[in-house]
C-alpha cells in the first residue's frame, strides 16, 4: 500500500466518521477508478455510515462520495456538482478537440484534479463536470484550447444522448472471459490483454479486478485505463466453428 493509498484511506474513514457523528453529509473529490477502488475495499468497514456514489450521470467514469442519507441527517442535500458546456466562440473555426486538449488547458490553470469529474465531447463541444465552487472560476479564466477561442456557461440541460452515447460491438471468442473479451474489443493480443491486468488497468463495475480468467455478466460495467469502456452485454449465439458471439456496447 502507497502513501497515497494510505492518505485516501485515513481521509475516507474521516469523512465517514464525521458524517455519521454530526449527523451532516460530506463530499469527497472526483475519484479516479483507482480511489474508487480503495473505497469499495473499504466499503464493509465504513457500512455504519450511508455512501452514495454519483459524478453527474448514471454513467460517469470519475464519481464522488456522498457520506450521509436524509434518514441520518434529517433533510436531503444534492451532490455539489456542475456541468459546464464549453463551446467555440465562433463555430465553424473551431477545432477537433480531443480529451488531453480540454484537460491540459484545465490544468495549465492550477485547477486540482480532484475538482474534475469527466470530460464528454460532442462534435467541436464539451461537457464538463466539476465541483460547484470551482465552476465560476472555469468560466471566468477558461478562454482558450489549442488555438481555438472558447465560451464557458452552465449547461442549461444535457442531453442523456450526448453524455451517453453507445456504439454497439459484437466480437468472437472462445469463451466470455474478461482478458479475451478485452482483447478484441480494444484489438490487443491475448498477451496484452493480460498484461492490463497485471498492470492494474482494468476495472469491473468500479472494482479493480486482476483475475483475467473471470467471466463476464450481463450488464459488467469494464474500464480499461488508456483505452476507454465498455458494457457487456451477453453472449448472441455461437459461430459455425464453436466460437461465442458476444456483444458489448463502448462509451464513444
Amino acid at each position: 500500500m502507497d502513501s497515497d493509498e494510505i492518505l485516501l484511506r485515513k481521509r475516507l474513514k474521516e469523512l465517514a466518521d464525521k458524517a455519521y457523528h454530526n449527523s451532516q453529509y460530506l463530499f469527497t473529490g472526483f475519484l479516479s477508478a483507482a480511489e474508487l477502488d480503495t473505497y469499495y475495499h473499504m466499503e464493509r468497514d465504513l457500512s455504519y455510515v450511508p455512501v452514495t456514489v454519483f459524478g453527474g450521470t448514471a454513467d460517469c467514469e470519475r464519481v464522488m462520495l456522498r457520506f450521509g442519507s436524509e434518514e441520518l441527517c434529517g433533510y436531503e442535500e444534492a451532490f455539489p456538482i456542475r456541468c459546464i458546456e464549453i463551446a467555440p466562440l465562433v463555430e465553424k473555426f473551431g477545432e477537433e478537440l480531443g480529451h488531453r486538449d480540454y484537460l491540459g488547458a484545465l490544468m495549465n490553470l492550477g485547477i486540482e484534479r480532484s475538482t474534475l469529474g469527466d470530460i464528454v465531447i460532442a462534435a467541436k463541444h464539451a461537457f464538463l463536470f466539476c465541483t460547484e465552487k470551482m465552476a465560476p472560476y472555469i468560466i471566468e479564466n477558461l478562454a482558450r484550447i489549442r488555438h481555438t477561442n472558447v465560451r464557458c456557461r452552465i449547461a442549461d440541460h444535457i442531453p442523456e444522448s450526448t453524455i451517453t452515447r453507445l456504439e454497439r460491438r459484437t466480437v468472437q471468442v472462445s469463451a466470455a472471459r474478461a482478458d479475451s473479451v478485452i482483447a478484441k474489443i480494444y484489438n490487443l493480443s491475448r498477451s496484452e490483454s493480460v498484461e492490463l491486468f497485471r498492470a492494474k488497468k482494468v476495472f469491473v463495475n468500479g472494482r479493480l479486478n486482476e483475475n483475467n480468467g473471470g467471466q463476464l455478466k450481463p450488464g459488467d460495467k469494464v474500464t480499461v485505463r488508456g483505452s476507454g469502456r465498455f458494457c457487456f452485454v451477453g453472449t448472441a449465439g455461437e459461430t459455425r466453428k464453436g466460437k461465442l458471439n458476444v456483444e458489448a456496447d463502448i462509451y464513444c
